[in-house]
């Protein structure tokens, strides 16, 4: 069965706080995002180390590594060498957590991203080879801010580099706000299913309204993403990792 997390800095800044709320609803493990004010990769020893402390003391454990691994210009070689050693340094935390898991994404989005498909696959090259040495799995994160906004996107490129180390994150509200987005249950969902290593769960609603021309709204609330169906899948295909919300 699956577990429960918490992106960490979605409840608060302070990790022991964090932890206080994880404890209080039962939620088991947690995701770090931004800690005391820090992102993940720029956590020094001694923070890793009090947050570990913190974790043992309430039975709680790590679930992935929200880091922002790629969310850079394509084609800007001194920040992609920049976030290789963001991706290292989360595989050293990975290490330090008993996790395997460091969150990526595809460049910020400059256009269509079959016109720079093939700079897409070359860029991930050298995390893929990072991700064997280290034993840690990339989970891309399809987001429409990004080169590969939608599961079709992602579906696409998980297929053309054909590599174990790169998973999906699926977030089904995220295909809610790409412009090209399916219905995420069960459309999109079948596409992320086969590579499937960690899941975000919010929840969101068309709207011309609003920015981007959708919303979120309350996990149940909005009606349009079916979490039922969502829940009930993720248990009949035997799925033992996360969901953070």
């Amino acid at each position: 069965m699956f577990k429960l997390s918490v992106i960490s800095d979605e409840i608060s800044q302070d990790f022991q706080r964090v932890v206080d709320v994880c404890r209080e609803y039962g939620v088991p493990q947690v995701e770090p995002r931004s800690v005391w004010d820090t992102p993940p990769h720029k956590l020094s020893d001694s923070q890793l180390e009090e947050m570990r402390y913190i974790l043992d003391e309430a039975g709680m454990s790590v679930a992935a590594i929200a880091a922002p691994f790629l969310k850079c210009d394509l084609g800007d070689a001194a920040a992609y060498q920049e976030h290789l050693g963001i991706l290292r340094r989360c595989a050293e935390m990975c290490h330090f957590f008993g996790c395997q898991i460091v969150r990526g994404f595809t460049f910020w989005k400059t256009g269509p991203a079959e016109a720079v498909w093939q700079q897409l696959l070359d860029a991930y090259a050298e995390p893929i080879r990072i991700c064997e040495e280290e034993d840690i799995y990339i989970g891309i994160e399809n987001e429409a801010s990004t080169h590969i906004a939608t599961a079709r996107q992602a579906e696409a490129m998980y297929c053309d580099l054909n590599s174990p180390r790169v998973r999906a994150i699926w977030d089904p509200a995220n295909e809610v706000f790409a412009e090209e987005g399916e219905l995420p249950f069960p459309d999109a969902w079948q596409r992320m299913q086969p590579w499937l290593i960690h899941m975000h769960l919010k929840d969101a609603v068309k709207d011309p309204a609003a920015e981007g021309g959708a919303r979120c709204v309350p996990v149940g609330d909005g009606g349009y993403i079916d979490y039922p169906g969502q829940f009930q899948a993720l248990k009949d295909m035997g799925y033992e990792g996360a969901c953070s919300l």
